[in-house]
């Protein structure tokens, strides 16, 4: 810990984020006051001149999910040498957050972006009484709290959390004194606890260190490939991460690929890409051959490649991103992160920049590009298995066919060929019409089979019948028994109960009767148009009248589905429509 702090211990660029979550924290703590061995570390003695070809990172002190979730660069002397962990950061930043630093992570549920969900919490012990009874094995009750989540416990009289750095801060005489001061002097259980913490984090010898002093950079990269092949296991993309960091000579990769995908994930209402989509996507977008996460594709030419078209690459990944927004789509609505991959390379290969997303002349186009991302999401299993195979059919096809347009046609048919067909059978029309409200692919189902729906403007996905008027207390006093009740309210949720609505309208609608909302807010002429846009065949009134209505708009839509989704022609003609009453709005969201 002395070292890490005085940076004589340092993290290489290959190594990844941490990644560690606060039980896995507080079991290590517990292993080491029950002196098992936590494994061995190993690092790399990096002389000066070797050192200057790559870029080091402190470890992790003060982890925060949203506003410190990224190592900072390290400027290091370059005439010293430098030792540099190539097995264990998961475990000495976990012992640097617990002995020194603290934890934020958002509070399960809470809001992504507000401060208040991420409450910063430290390390305790309660040197009272051993863990209860947990499903870890542990004996000794390590947590991270928060000053509030500390405060709870003041009044429990089995609970002192003792802030487990102070273990590592003082030495045992002032320790003594400590307990003293924070009132738990007379307790011998509390003293020994404490005695035990010290003697673990101080004298104990559960850790073992070896060092590497070859200067082979790749012999250290293959050592640090098999070392990392266990515990919490280094993907693919953390691979290609570390070898870009370490052979780009212009830029810092890691941090460019933090940036991007942080970036992305900002736009619209919000994503949750991965570094993988966006190494995959620069491996397709860099023109690799084989764009497999294989150790033999990292090697410098492809590496020199993706940095060289760096730029372009970002750029395009942002078009397509910004594209997928004004689709209606977010993290809670996109099925499979992949479909931004083909959308990059193809405004990649035709140079297009953001005005592609307003300028008239591409709007038949932008319809071609939306048909197409919104079927493939729809139909289950396209961005599944194979999809190396698949992105490399998709770029080979933008190349030989979308030079002046977004070849729909062409892309189908190779898909068909590969087993992808976008075309639905019965089956599958019946489990479109199943789908529930709040599932992501019932946004796409319903943008894709009502081209009217602009959605570039905010859309909820709507009850036309409302739910207030499905309470069970309502059905039983109008006389449902408690099957026929249960039926009606998992009807009440499916897609035939479904529409989208833009958010203020859907917001005035409220728990109004279809009838009366359509009624006072349409003309007669204004009636028939809604109902027709919406595929409604007509509007109940009463929960009566639900049954009826719930059989009567599962066949318009199974219709619909056929009409819309049968075909790629006909798919790719019905959103032109959209296309011509396209307007620039703000971003969109759906609920």
């Amino acid at each position: 810990m002395k070292k890490i702090q005085s940076r004589e211990l340092v993290l290489p660029a290959i190594q990844r984020e941490f990644v560690w979550k606060d039980r896995q924290i507080e079991t290590l703590f517990d292993s080491l006051m029950r002196g098992y061995p936590i494994g061995s570390f190993l690092s790399w003695t990096v002389d000066a001149e070797t050192a200057k070809q790559f870029k080091f990172y402190d470890f992790m002190r003060e982890y925060h999910e949203w506003t410190n979730p990224h190592c900072t660069v390290l400027d290091l002397a370059t005439d010293k040498p430098v030792r540099a962990i190539l097995d264990g950061q998961q475990r000495l930043t976990a012992l640097n957050i617990g002995l020194r630093g603290s934890y934020a992570d958002r509070t399960p549920g809470a809001w992504r972006h507000k401060a208040w969900s991420y409450p910063v919490r430290r390390l305790y012990l309660n040197v009272l009484k051993p863990a209860d009874e947990n499903e870890d094995g542990r004996i000794y009750d390590f947590r991270l709290l928060s000053d509030a989540q500390r405060a709870s416990y003041d009044t429990d009289p089995e609970v002192h959390w003792f802030p487990v750095h102070l273990g590592y801060e003082l030495d045992i005489h002032e320790l003594v004194g400590e307990i003293a001061k924070q009132g738990v002097g007379t307790s011998p259980e509390a003293g020994q606890m404490v005695v035990k913490l010290w003697q673990a984090i101080h004298s104990e010898g559960t850790l073992y260190f070896y060092d590497e002093e070859n200067q082979d950079v790749e012999r250290v990269l293959d050592i640090f490939i098999r070392v990392n092949s266990g515990g919490t296991t280094l993907s693919y993309s953390d691979l290609l991460l570390s070898i870009a960091t370490a052979q780009w000579t212009d830029r810092d990769a890691r941090q460019e690929i933090h940036s991007i995908v942080d970036s992305l994930n900002a736009t619209g209402a919000g994503f949750n890409f991965s570094k993988d989509a966006v190494l995959k996507a620069g491996l397709v977008l860099a023109g690799v051959t084989d764009i497999g996460f294989k150790v033999k594709n990292f090697n410098a030419a492809n590496m020199t490649a993706l940095q060289k078209q760096w730029d372009d690459i970002t750029a395009a990944l942002t078009t397509a991103v910004n594209l997928l927004a004004d689709f209606g789509l977010s993290d809670a609505t996109l099925t499979a992160d992949s479909v931004l991959i083909p959308l990059a390379y193809y405004v990649h290969s035709r140079g297009l920049g953001d005005s592609y997303r307003d300028q008239p002349k591409h709007a038949a186009d932008r319809a071609l590009v939306r048909s197409w991302t919104l079927r493939s999401l729809i139909k289950a299993g396209v961005w599944g298995s194979g999809l190396d195979s698949l992105l490399r059919d998709l770029r080979d096809v933008i190349d030989k066919h979308g030079a002046d347009g977004f070849p729909i046609k062409q892309i189908e048919s190779s898909m068909a060929a590969r087993g992808k067909s976008l075309v639905l059978g019965d089956e599958e029309v019946e489990d479109l019409l199943n789908l529930k409200y709040g599932r992501n692919r019932t946004f796409a189902v319903l943008a894709i089979l009502f081209p009217h729906v602009n959605t570039r403007n905010v859309h909820h996905v709507d009850h036309i019948f409302p739910r207030a008027m499905l309470h069970t207390p309502k059905l039983k006093a109008l006389g449902f028994d408690t099957d026929a009740i249960a039926a009606m309210q998992d009807q009440r949720d499916r897609l035939p109960n479904l529409q989208l609505l833009e958010g203020p309208e859907n917001i005035a609608k409220s728990a109004t009767d279809p009838l009366s909302w359509v009624t006072s807010n349409y003309s007669e002429d204004g009636r028939s148009a809604h109902l027709e846009r919406h595929a409604v065949p007509w509007m109940p009134s009463a929960a009566e009248e639900f049954d009826d209505f719930f059989d009567d708009r599962k066949k318009a839509l199974a219709a619909r589905i056929a009409s819309v989704l049968g075909s790629p022609t006909v798919a790719s003609g019905e959103p032109q429509q959209h296309a011509q009453a396209e307007t620039k709005s703000a971003p969109v969201i759906a609920e």
